[in-house]
């Protein structure tokens, strides 16, 4: 890779791993349609190439999350647990499936969640809180399919907790991204080694995002928690529409 190919892709690393801060995903969900769309990766490649970003991006963020409202040790790692079991098997189909139908299945599962969390904006102005509505045994119902749907997606395990923990469980936003990075870590760790056996990873291209993500995550954290719930629940939404839309112009 030369030099110029290598900033712009340390430069869409940097936009990445904001928009991951901001929202509590890492940045992946944005980087898979990104990669499809820009590089022309099959999903299984954009997927796992994308994981090379996410994986440290997490982390990162994680405890970024945990300095600013400190995340219940218990229920982040009844999620990460439950989660990583559930993982392995997704990532272990992942891999087998055929790539395009893989894609619509992405694309659906966004839009579905785009509408859900913009229904929410609207209609359920209720505040968050620091307590669990239910209780936090369910965490782990909530882990398995999460992590389930991350390990065969790639990403999108803690897009599909962070609405359940808002709208189910009472969390705030900034709560349920939190601890929804609580539940991908260790997910994700174990679906990239997945596709990475398999082969499903560019590792020159994904290096630079990497990097670029870990420059820039602090900044989207720091932001969310500057933004009041209800534009930061629209701006997700946003985020998700945008990311279907990038998806399905591969088709």
């Amino acid at each position: 890779m030369n030099p110029i190919d290598f900033a712009l892709n340390l430069i869409l690393g940097v936009l990445l791993g904001t928009l991951g801060g901001l929202f509590g995903i890492g940045g992946g969900l944005i980087a898979i349609p990104a990669l499809g769309v820009l590089f022309g990766l099959d999903q299984q490649l954009a997927q796992g190439t994308a994981l090379v970003m996410v994986v440290p991006n997490v982390l990162l963020a994680l405890w970024r999350y945990h300095q600013r409202n400190r995340i219940d040790l218990r229920h982040a790692l009844t999620l990460a647990l439950s989660g990583f079991f559930c993982a392995l098997q997704g990532a272990a189909w992942a891999v087998t499936l055929d790539a395009e139908r893989m894609r619509l299945a992405f694309v659906g599962f966004l839009l579905a969640l785009a509408l859900y969390n913009l229904s929410r904006v609207y209609w359920r102005p209720t505040a968050g809180s620091s307590e669990l509505r239910q209780p936090w045994p369910w965490l782990a119902a909530l882990g398995s399919a999460a992590g389930l749907l991350g390990g065969l997606f790639g990403v999108g395990g803690a897009v599909l907790a962070v609405p359940v923990l808002t709208g189910v469980f009472g969390t705030s936003q900034v709560m349920a991204q939190g601890l929804a990075l609580a539940l991908a870590a260790p997910s994700t760790g174990v679906t990239l080694v997945t596709y990475a056996v398999h082969g499903h990873v560019d590792w020159a291209l994904a290096l630079p995002l990497a990097l670029g993500g870990l420059l820039s995550i602090s900044w989207g954290v720091k932001l969310a928690h500057a933004l009041p719930e209800r534009l930061l629940r629209a701006l997700f939404a946003g985020f998700l529409l945008l990311c279907a839309l990038l998806l399905g112009l591969r088709a």
